[in-house]
């Protein structure tokens, strides 16, 4: 992988543990309000707004990310097709990580997104939320970032490895 390659790879992780430190810091600051409301015996649920902000700092740097890596794989894809079209290992590979990296994108950005809603100023209700939707949602950012640098890594190696090998034929040959 190039130089360039790897700066990308430490982008996507540095951006998607970010964004998981940043959901979990969010639930940490929501536990807080909850925790400091049992201490009053307050029966109205406070919103929390370093959550709100954190969440979605959270989802938007999740979000990002994403598009990053899936511009740059999906940009090295259509720029090498043949060399995709000679891979069947690689193309299912890369297959596989870029359909779990957006099944984990369905299921980690929203739960960052109800996390923060809960927590914005707007909703001032009665109920007491137990629920971990921030946590949940910056674990997904991390494993976000291992399935977007499989992705992108296999995009990049799959090229390197097979024209190692088709010079290694030829020198065979000759």
């Amino acid at each position: 992988m190039t130089k360039v390659g790897v700066l990308v790879c430490l982008v996507i992780v540095v951006m998607d543990a970010v964004a998981g430190i940043l959901g979990i810091k969010a639930e940490v600051a929501k536990n807080k309000v909850i925790h400091m409301r049992q201490m009053k015996n307050s029966g109205c649920k406070e919103t929390s707004p370093e959550a709100y902000k954190l969440g979605l700092a959270a989802a938007a740097l999740q979000a990002l990310t994403h598009i990053i890596a899936n511009l740059l794989g999906g940009c090295m894809c259509i720029c090498c097709t043949e060399d995709l079209e000679r891979s069947a290992a690689n193309r299912q590979f890369l297959f596989t990580c870029l359909v779990l990296s957006w099944i984990v994108v369905a299921i980690g950005f929203p739960m960052l997104i109800i996390g923060m809603l809960q927590n914005s100023k707007s909703k001032e209700s009665c109920e007491i939320l137990h629920n971990h939707f921030l946590l949940i949602g910056g674990i997904f950012c991390f494993l976000h970032s291992l399935l977007c640098i499989a992705f992108y890594v296999s995009t990049n190696f799959r090229f390197k490895n097979e024209t190692n090998n088709t010079l290694d034929q030829i020198h065979d040959h000759l």
